[in-house]
């Protein structure tokens, strides 16, 4: 049996109404495509189960149509949405992703990481918290001429560009919600310190407190490091003291998941007796009961957008010296669940 001929660039062009050079230019994230004949191209792709030719696109330009993601530690909801979204994201655009692990043994990360860049020639990196924040690793980059996007940095905002959200505010208004809703007594666990995600969060706890004239009472904030193991030591601490918080903000969903089960162990009704709330929006918030209250955090807009960044191909001399256009900030939407209620009278 003859194997069904595999679709061409034109015949997308043709199905889609389009030139072959709009189809081009959609496929590569060309920023010039109108939204409608982007629409358009993406509907004949999917109808034809184009693919484009990496092979035939590479020896065309001068690209690999290979995108990198360094990160540290996969081992929350937070980095699998945003590498699942990574993923999805550069097969629509015909690129493949390469991820590598940055470890303790940092010369031997960044001998890695130069490795990558020499083997696989990607056209551009995307440094998730906190590797986008590691000074060798972003002085060495630079150094290799690489093209870089960061997620959620805190230093150095000039030198490529990156993409965050309004964590401070995030956290400002989650934390009002919980004191509209009656809580006075509201506990914070901390993310981890080598993010600056954490202090901003931590910050906006503080400041929506302040503004409402509460007292922060010191056995109510632990320290965690945004796994599930440190939201369960955390809460146990805050749980355990003489006096206890109606309501616990944890600064990720899986440290607001292990005080549920915390609450649970001390046979406190969630949340009749403590309101419990996180931030993210990823799937941990909704594979415990009571679904968590959380901040939805546009981790697949990320993800998109840093690819759509990488696959245009622009460098930052390009942009001039109109650096601003390097700051994205996407927004956020607070999501009230069975986890928060107004506290009883």
């Amino acid at each position: 049996m003859t194997a069904p001929m595999r679709a061409r660039i034109q015949d997308v062009a043709e199905k889609a109404g389009v030139s072959s050079m709009t189809v081009s230019r959609v496929l590569s994230q060309h920023v010039k495509v109108s939204d409608a004949k982007r629409e358009l191209v993406m509907q004949a792709v999917k109808a034809l189960n184009y693919r484009p030719n990496v092979d035939a696109r590479r020896l065309a330009g001068n690209k690999s149509y290979l995108i990198g993601l360094l990160y540290v530690d996969l081992d929350n909801s937070y980095m699998s949405k945003f590498l699942l979204s990574g993923l999805k994201s550069c097969r629509s655009s015909g690129h493949h992703l390469v991820v590598d692990q940055m470890d303790d043994d940092h010369d031997r990360s960044i001998a890695s990481v130069q490795e990558l860049l020499d083997v696989t020639q990607v056209d551009g990196l995307i440094l998730l918290p906190p590797v986008c924040d590691d000074p060798k690793l972003l002085a060495a980059l630079q150094s290799a001429n690489a093209r870089f996007v960061r997620i959620a940095p805190e230093t150095q905002l000039n030198v490529s560009p990156y993409i965050c959200m309004d964590d401070y505010q995030a956290s400002f208004d989650l934390t009002q919600r919980l004191i509209r809703q009656g809580h006075t007594k509201i506990g914070h666990i901390i993310g981890n310190p080598n993010q600056g995600a954490s202090r901003l969060r931590y910050q906006g706890y503080l400041d929506a407190l302040s503004a409402n004239a509460i007292t922060v009472c010191p056995d109510f904030v632990e320290q965690g490091l945004f796994t599930y193991e440190s939201g369960l030591a955390a809460a146990k601490k805050i749980l355990s003291a003489v006096e206890k918080p109606t309501a616990i903000f944890a600064a990720n969903d899986d440290m607001a998941a292990a005080v549920l089960s915390v609450a649970h162990m001390h046979g406190l009704a969630v949340p009749e007796a403590l309101s419990i709330a996180g931030f993210d929006d990823g799937h941990m918030a909704v594979s415990v009961y009571p679904n968590l209250t959380t901040v939805r955090q546009p981790i697949q807009k990320m993800a998109e957008l840093a690819v759509t960044i990488i696959a245009s191909g622009k460098s930052l001399e390009e942009k001039g010296k109109d650096r601003d256009n390097y700051r994205n900030v996407l927004g956020f939407e607070i999501i009230e669940r069975e986890s928060t209620a107004t506290i009883a009278e």
